[in-house]
């Protein structure tokens, strides 16, 4: 996969994200919390599914923060940070590791 479609394809993702951050509707059975997924939940998806996981949380984070602005070589690093901390802390809750490398 190119570098340049990873990065568009994680922009959208994480425009996703933040128009959607602050929605709260009625949850079913099929829906879920950004707080129920732990490091190792994300970290054992296949590799197109990481990323995914990955680009929605920054984009959560970054729609809880009413900011619309950011660095994408900065979240290729968080990345790296998340993967890394997520393998040596796998019970994590995924959302509380992203939040603190965005500080």
């Amino acid at each position: 996969m190119s570098k340049t479609f990873f990065k568009w394809g994680t922009l959208a993702i994480i425009l996703a994200g933040v128009l959607t951050a602050g929605s709260a509707q009625a949850q079913s059975q099929a829906d879920r919390t950004i707080g129920q997924y732990k490091c190792k939940d994300v970290m054992r998806e296949p590799d197109e599914n990481r990323a995914v996981a990955i680009a929605f949380l920054h984009g959560y984070l970054l729609g809880k923060s009413s900011d619309s602005k950011f660095n994408v070589e900065a979240l290729e690093k968080q990345t790296d940070a998340f993967m890394e901390q997520c393998l040596d802390s796998p019970q994590a809750k995924a959302e509380d590791v992203m939040s603190k490398l965005k500080k």
